[in-house]
């Protein structure tokens, strides 16, 4: 099978996938709402609205969609509950989101105010006392922790047997847990000036690859009863994977369109993000230009002018194409690492997962 052929599957695959998670987070959405309001009052119905509206605003639903994938290539049959799964995944989803625009300061998230941003302006809509700002973070930080407990009641009630419900839930956590580490360096990696590259490397493997692919579709397939022989043999490509979408991710930070991507490319150069995008230019270019962007990571006050500047020296340093070319090797061999299984899954999730990886590289938001 070509290349386009398997691009061409995988959206449509995808596209089925969504439609069936955005309408039952659709239908979750109006249950959650309603019961908050009648067992909680209007107080509450505040915060969980917020998280509702992250949960329900776009995204191509990957996660939500490789829990599926995973169930499937494991033989799941039950198309109900690995639907449900999936939407505590995208719930999980929507709370590191939160937790992530509030600790990056951010504005935006997918064309609209993150949570934060959001809930000050309700309180200033609403003329209330004290610090907008303050009530804004603090109102998120409830709703993260509704939507992320409110997940992990899913996974207890899901209609699997006992033992695979714990596994799932320990695996899922674990997971979490190592994200969780990811973005404590990644954190760090912003307010060191020693970064090397073994600490971007943490950081893309313990918050993008765990979070992104490892743990969902392990998620899945241990629903299915897979055993450890089968979800370390997709180790390999979720680990690749996961850093080639984060090396992708990076480079659409500064390089792509914020129409499209939801963000000002601006964004991770005023946050001082340590990326392999930054440290591999700080690496390769002149005094003069590796000064300027040292200056230039972390300031807030970034003009347009200065950001060009910054993305030249990006460019000229040849840390771009490095970073092109990285992704592209790490995606050849998650494809090479899938394929050469010997392992009896469901080859249309073979190919799912061929076809996602493919489409990595050209995504544009």
């Amino acid at each position: 099978m070509n290349q386009k052929v398997e691009i061409q599957l995988f959206a449509k695959k995808l596209a089925k996938y969504k439609k069936l998670i955005d309408a039952d987070i659709e239908l979750y959405s109006k249950n959650i709402q309603r019961s908050t309001l009648s067992n909680y009052g209007a107080y509450s119905r505040v915060a969980t609205d917020a998280f509702i509206d992250i949960l329900k605003r776009g995204g191509k639903r990957i996660r939500g969609s490789l829990v599926i994938t995973g169930y499937e290539m494991m033989g799941g049959e039950n198309r109900k509950m690995i639907v449900q799964a999936s939407r505590a995944i995208e719930m999980i989803h929507a709370y590191i989101l939160i937790m992530d625009d509030i600790q990056d300061n951010s504005l935006v998230r997918r064309g609209g105010p993150t949570a934060h941003v959001a809930l000050a302006d309700y309180h200033r809509k609403h003329y209330l006392s004290g610090d907008s700002e303050h009530f804004g973070i603090s109102q998120a930080l409830n709703a993260m922790g509704i939507g992320n407990h409110a997940s992990q009641v899913i996974v207890l009630n899901l209609d699997v047997d006992e033992e695979l419900r714990i596994k799932a839930s320990s695996i899922l956590n674990q997971s979490i847990v190592t994200t969780a580490h990811g973005q404590t360096n990644d954190i760090m990696n912003e307010v060191n000036s020693d970064v090397q590259m073994k600490d971007i490397d943490n950081v893309l493997e313990w918050k993008t690859a765990y979070y992104t692919f490892l743990n969902p579709l392990t998620f899945g397939m241990v629903l299915a009863g897979a055993d450890c022989r089968a979800t370390d043999a997709v180790r390999d490509y979720c680990l690749s994977a996961g850093r080639a979408f984060q090396i992708t991710d990076d480079i659409l930070g500064i390089f792509g369109s914020e129409f499209e991507s939801g963000k000002s490319p601006m964004d991770d150069i005023k946050e001082g993000k340590k990326t392999l995008l930054s440290l591999y230019a700080l690496q390769n270019t002149d005094k003069a230009d590796k000064n300027f962007l040292i200056q230039m990571l972390g300031n807030k006050d970034l003009t347009m002018s200065e950001f060009e500047r910054c993305r030249d020296i990006i460019v000229d340093s040849g840390s771009l194409e490095y970073a092109k070319r990285e992704a592209t090797r790490c995606i050849e061999y998650a494809k090479n690492s899938i394929r050469k299984q010997t392992i009896d899954w469901n080859r249309e999730g073979v190919d799912f997962l061929v076809g996602l990886a493919d489409t990595l590289v050209d995504r544009r938001a």
